[in-house]
């Protein structure tokens, strides 16, 4: 067993977030089928810290082995989506004879976090924190954030088990602030099987954004595990923002969120967006944050079908349309905003953001997003959309 860096002192604050001590954990490999809609928003909590981390006083949500996709928010107003995001761990050293140079997988080539030993990456030179990642938050200026909704998850099970305890709470600071606990308020999904002890969580950050605003945001503690294991280690986080701005064109924004776990060779994965009324010509993107795909594993796919049209396959430069999940952080097939550290492979962790333009040439008062997976499968937690709009 590979011990943990947090220290005792830290690990005593944590408090179970499950009820009454019941926990459910998914043993099953359930496939991801056509997505239903759940309802289960509650209150976000953020307390700062200052000096030792405060205990949770308010009990926080359950977990399940499966959360179905449902609509998060939606607004129809002059702006847009941004987003920030990095992963917590990277490779250390390579434990596969056949794997690349660790370094060598960092700046881009092939490469599968089982093959190396995991190990997290440090930013903030804190010796209370572990695993601390920066992404800068690029909302425009002029801009005031109208929602703003932080999600973290990643595989608790390598050369180490992580107690799923410590799930829903981060530690985050805004662009020149101090860390402040952000305890997640929604159903997080907790899958377990023989190979990986997956989970996400979500937060309302809305006030804590529109305080912090535009700049380099800090991600840290995320539980996730370190070692070495077949499956491999990896997680990361994303900060997805919905923004109004007067001088921006009308958009329709759409947050979806859930965890569903998807392979392959038993299936495949809908996500259906109605009530679009997209004009002809209309511009738009789409961004997906996946666990645990594989760059250079092929057989995932991400395609996008407009009303009954044609199917098109979202894929660019970066994220070719037969391995769309490889393990990126992109925009368009770009590197679009700064990342400490930024790594191109990101061994296990997605975040990109992909042009929904060619499947709206002819309008769309409805999307269907179709997900193919892995054999070995990856899993599905966030999609956020955003059309051009008519009032």
């Amino acid at each position: 067993m590979i011990s943990s860096p947090i220290s005792d002192k830290v690990h005593s604050c944590f408090v179970p977030l499950i009820e009454n001590g019941d926990r459910v954990m998914g043993s099953s490999r359930r496939i991801l089928g056509t997505l239903g809609l759940l309802s289960c928003l509650a209150l976000s909590v953020n307390v700062p810290v200052a000096g030792a981390i405060p205990p949770r006083k308010a009990p926080a949500p359950k977990e399940l082995p499966r959360v179905p996709f449902t609509q998060r928010y939606q607004a129809v107003q002059h702006g847009g989506l941004v987003r920030a995001s990095n992963s917590g761990i990277s490779c250390r050293r390579e434990e596969s004879p056949q794997a690349e140079p660790c370094a060598d997988v960092k700046r881009g080539a092939a490469g599968v976090n089982g093959d190396f030993e995991m190990f997290y990456s440090e930013v903030d030179k804190d010796p209370d924190t572990y695993n601390s990642t920066r992404a800068e938050l690029k909302v425009p200026q002029g801009a005031k954030v109208s929602y703003a909704r932080l999600y973290w998850g990643g595989n608790l099970r390598v050369g180490e088990q992580k107690p799923p305890e410590d799930n829903g709470r981060v530690l985050v600071a805004e662009p020149g602030g101090a860390y402040k606990e952000v305890i997640a308020d929604t159903m997080m999904g907790h899958r377990s099987d023989a190979g990986s002890d997956a989970y996400q969580a979500s937060a309302d950050v809305t006030p804590l954004v529109r305080k912090g605003g535009a700049g380099m945001w800090t991600v840290a503690q995320l539980n996730i595990a370190m070692g070495h294991s077949e499956v491999g280690a990896w997680g990361g986080w994303t900060l997805v923002v919905a923004y109004e701005h007067p001088q921006q064109p009308v958009r329709r924004i759409s947050l979806w969120d859930g965890f569903e776990g998807l392979a392959a060779r038993a299936g495949e994965g809908l996500v259906e967006l109605d009530g679009l009324d997209a004009p002809p010509g209309t511009a738009g993107k789409v961004g997906v944050v996946a666990y645990d795909g594989d760059r250079g594993v092929l057989e995932d796919s991400l395609t996008v079908t407009a009303d009954s049209g044609r199917r098109v396959a979202l894929s660019d430069a970066e994220n070719p349309f037969n391995d769309v999940m490889n393990s990126t952080i992109t925009e368009f097939g770009q590197q679009a905003f700064v990342r400490q550290p930024d790594y191109v492979n990101n061994l296990g962790y997605d975040a990109d953001v992909f042009d929904l333009t060619p499947a709206l040439s002819g309008g769309a008062r409805s999307l269907s997003f179709k997900f193919t997976g892995e054999s070995q499968g990856h899993f599905l937690g966030v999609l956020f959309v955003q059309t051009d709009a008519r009032r």
